[in-house]
């Protein structure tokens, strides 16, 4: 599974992460946030929650707003 980090700049196309490159980051570090962007479907983002859950870490993610438009939004997951 692919899932897509949020962008630095507006117009700027989001970069691809892969499952592997996720869990690699948290095994090294321990705890890890990843920004994803809102092009992910929310049924990707329950996905990778339940496969670090199954391994038996914790994963808190939300929702972030950084503007007044509803599309003005991003994905948060904190993996410990």
């Amino acid at each position: 599974m692919d899932l897509k980090l949020a962008r630095n700049l507006i117009d700027e196309k989001p970069k691809n992460i892969s499952l592997g490159k996720i869990e690699e980051a948290v095994i090294k570090d321990g705890q890890k946030f990843f920004y994803f962007d809102k092009e992910n479907s929310h049924k990707d983002l329950i996905a990778l929650v339940e496969y670090f859950e199954k391994k038996g870490l914790s994963v808190y993610h939300r929702t972030i707003k950084y503007g007044l438009d509803d599309n003005d939004f991003m994905y948060e997951v904190h993996i410990l």
